[in-house]
Order: structure tokens, then C-alpha cells, then sequence
């Protein structure tokens, strides 16, 4: 059993960065490709970005590229989020999630088993 637990969020002014961290407890995390995901109310979860076991394959949705960089620490069992030049439409709530029958990385919900609690971003304009 994975259990990630993020951290990191609050409010940030648009333009300013913020970096989320999510710590995967429960079992040998270098196991598990990682990725985090968004959700506002009343839609789906959406794909943010992701990363394989070793960190060396990450993707990215379109909306975030450039601006949001994916990174883990398999020593420290974290995947982190650092999201800069936020924009009042990045304001949600995110999500970590973990799976270690992913083959690389992957942006769909339905492959990974192990979710977070959430964390709250927002960004005022």
C-alpha cells in the first residue's frame, strides 16, 4: 500500500511560483512512476505531469509546459511540482499519484492505483 501526501499548497499572486511536494510512504518508492494531476469542481481530474521510476522520462500537459517542472528524490521517497509564471487558471486543487504497473509514465487517471488527499493552489490575478 502507497500512501502519497502532498504539501506545498496556498495562495501565490499570478506571475509568482510555488512548489508542491508529495512524500509516498508505504513501500520502496523508486518502484512507482509519479505524477500529479488537477482537478477544479465539478470537472474531471486532469493530467498535469508525470515521471518514470528513474526520473528520466517526464511529460507534460500543454497548458503547463515550459512553465511547470516534475522532479523526484527516490532517496527522500518525494515527487515535487515546482510551477512557475502561475496564471489565475491554474488555481485548484492537485493531486499526487503513484502506480508501479505504469510502464514509463503516463497521463492517464486510470493507470494509477494511489492517490493523494489533494492540495489546495491558488492564484490570485
Amino acid at each position: 500500500q502507497v500512501q502519497p501526501v502532498e504539501s506545498g499548497g496556498g495562495l501565490v499572486q499570478a506571475g509568482g511560483s510555488m512548489r508542491l511536494s508529495c512524500v509516498a510512504s508505504g513501500r520502496t518508492f523508486s518502484n512507482d512512476a509519479m505524477a500529479w494531476f488537477r482537478q477544479a469542481p465539478g470537472q474531471g481530474r486532469e493530467f498535469v505531469s508525470a515521471i518514470s521510476r528513474s526520473g528520466d522520462r517526464t511529460g507534460y500537459a500543454d497548458s503547463v509546459k515550459g512553465r511547470f517542472t516534475i522532479s523526484r528524490d527516490n532517496a527522500k521517497n518525494t515527487v515535487y511540482l515546482q510551477m512557475n509564471s502561475l496564471k489565475p487558471e491554474d488555481t485548484t486543487v492537485y493531486y499526487c499519484a503513484a502506480d508501479r504497473t505504469v510502464r514509463a509514465y503516463s497521463s492517464s487517471t486510470y493507470e494509477y492505483t494511489y492517490w493523494g488527499q489533494g492540495t489546495r493552489v491558488t492564484v490570485s490575478s
